[in-house]
């Protein structure tokens, strides 16, 4: 499957969440006066020290992104039940999603070869979309690193 691309439509989803079922066609490109931009953000594993600093920046921005217009949700291949104690261990404002099969990953092509003490094996590469409100991809970051991520996702949505 072709990884989606920068001014195409963005690949739609459906997922279970912290809040219910949660539908990418629902929130942006729907037509619907509650469509929004969306930021999506695929992280490895809840409670790790890199996704919760992840998670912790789109927490602390979540009032600006809301005024620009737009929601986030976080992605991961975790549980639901994992993902309700990571989402109230750190009060995070969004929902998480969770992709136990890894199709959604599969989607948006953030299944990556990645090497932890020099064994390789698949895992979720930490990577973020920008989807607007008519649900196309404006702006894609892989590999990323999270000191400033955050901030420089905002920057885009806000130049939107």
């Amino acid at each position: 499957m072709a990884k989606p691309k920068i001014g195409g439509k963005a690949p739609a989803f459906t997922l279970q969440g912290t809040g219910g079922a949660w539908s990418l066609g629902a929130q942006a490109g729907s037509g619907a006066p509650a469509g929004s931009a969306v930021v999506i953000y695929f992280y490895p594993k809840d409670n790790t020290s890199g996704c919760t600093d992840e998670g912790k920046q789109f927490a602390a921005l979540h009032k600006a992104f809301k005024k620009a217009g737009a929601q986030i949700v976080g992605i991961s291949a975790d549980s639901l039940k994992a993902h309700q104690n990571f989402k109230e261990k750190f009060a995070f404002p969004f929902e998480l999603l969770s992709d136990p099969e890894r199709k959604v990953c599969t989607l948006y092509d953030v299944i990556q070869e990645k090497s932890m003490y020099g064994r390789k094996y698949m895992g979720i590469e930490r990577s973020t979309f920008l989807i607007d409100a008519r649900g196309v991809l404006r702006g894609e970051w892989r590999k990323v690193k999270v000191p400033g991520h955050a901030q420089a996702v905002l920057a885009a949505l806000q130049e939107l």
